[in-house]
């Protein structure tokens, strides 16, 4: 009887052993698989890869950037940040940035390298078609205020695309929009005006004309606006 037992005991220990090379290998299997799933999101993100290799904003060559429902029809009023949780940051010369933990950007997923000639590089303009009313962004620009603690004269700010909608910004996503303190040296009497228009534009201009890529102007503009023409060697 003890031979027997101990019989049965050499015969387990060696299925055991025999078993751990399979159970091993069906984990790094497993993890094998996991890893070559990318990961999905919800709102989903697209990789704004850096397209040039000179003049790119500096580690930024695999900056995500929200995507986000693109033009609507109709658009609805927006959730904005809860009141008081977005701070604005100044640069050395006064100049408004959003707080980037409540307006990082979002893109227009309607908008992409391929198609700039039918969308935003297009004879006759884009932009003005895919617009949100004033009925909708009026409403969104008082709650944005409160959103920054904005104190100043709503006539004399604007409800601002971070990524303009010439540079394939979304149209009505709360991550893309805030509302812009006006520049210093601002004429009140000029209405809402500000320095980051005539950078979109040049940065749009610039994209249209294949000197530098979409994604490029993106993630320039959406990190900082003042630097953004500088970064990319058009100012």
């Amino acid at each position: 009887m003890p031979n027997q037992i101990h019989r049965n005991r050499h015969t387990s220990s060696r299925r055991h052993r025999a078993a751990l090379p399979a159970a091993l290998a069906l984990t790094l299997l497993a993890l094998t698989a996991c890893q070559a799933t990318p990961p999905t999101s919800g709102g989903g993100e697209r990789s704004a890869t850096s397209g040039s290799t000179s003049g790119s904003t500096p580690g930024t060559s695999a900056t995500a950037i929200a995507v986000g429902k693109g033009p609507q029809s109709p658009y609805t009023v927006q959730q904005q940040p809860a009141p008081g949780s977005c701070q604005y940051r100044y640069t050395a010369d006064k100049q408004p940035l959003p707080d980037p933990k409540c307006t990082p950007g979002a893109l227009n997923p309607k908008v992409t390298q391929e198609n700039l000639k039918t969308t935003i590089c297009r004879t006759g303009g884009y932009t003005s078609d895919i617009r949100p009313p004033v009925n909708i962004t009026g409403r969104e620009k008082d709650l944005n205020a409160k959103s920054y603690s904005f104190k100043g004269s709503l006539s004399e700010a604007e409800y601002d695309h971070l990524i303009s909608l010439q540079l394939g910004g979304d149209p009505n996503d709360p991550r893309n929009l805030w509302v812009q303190p006006p520049s210093p040296g601002h004429d009140p009497s000029k209405g809402v005006n500000n320095d980051k228009d005539p950078v979109e534009s040049k940065l749009a201009a610039a994209v249209c004309k294949g000197t530098i890529s979409l994604s490029d102007a993106q993630i320039a503009i959406a990190t900082d606006w003042t630097t953004a023409l500088k970064k990319l060697g058009l100012g």
